[in-house]
């Protein structure tokens, strides 16, 4: 079991690009202490956002309420007849992490593909080291 919250926190939405595609647009965000910022990309049919929006952002390795593993279930499977942290949540994906990068002494850069929509983040080390894993449910909420 154990705790499968990899990372956690509220982001203020700063920008959105929408002009490359229609249903998708581009957020630009940073937590509330500046310390971590992230570009997401995001279906605006179904997550509609403004500028100054609040967002609830978590990172888990799975969404089972208790913290056990997803082993044996597609990702599609999970939480189907079953109470599980997506409930507590308006957008929910299922990705995997496919880059690493060194920043300067104290940050690091994490890439993270949800079938396409891309996720970047860059932060603190001790924020964002937990995410060392090859795939990670996104749950955000405002």
């Amino acid at each position: 079991m154990g705790d499968a919250n990899l990372f956690s926190d509220t982001f203020t939405l700063t920008s959105i690009n929408a002009q490359k595609y229609d249903r998708v647009a581009r957020l630009a965000a940073h937590t509330e202490n500046g310390d971590t910022s992230l570009t997401l990309d995001v279906n605006t049919e179904l997550f509609p956002c403004t500028i100054g929006d609040r967002l609830q952002i978590l990172l888990a390795s799975t969404l089972s309420l208790d913290g056990s593993k997803d082993d044996g279930k597609g990702w599609r499977d999970v939480g189907r007849g079953e109470a599980s942290v997506a409930d507590e949540y308006d957008y929910v994906c299922h990705g995997k992490i496919y880059r690493f990068e060194e920043g300067d002494d104290e940050n690091i850069k994490v890439f993270v593909s949800f079938g396409g929509l891309l996720l970047y983040m860059e932060g603190p080390y001790k924020n964002l080291t937990p995410l060392r894993i090859d795939y990670v449910y996104l749950c955000m909420k405002k």
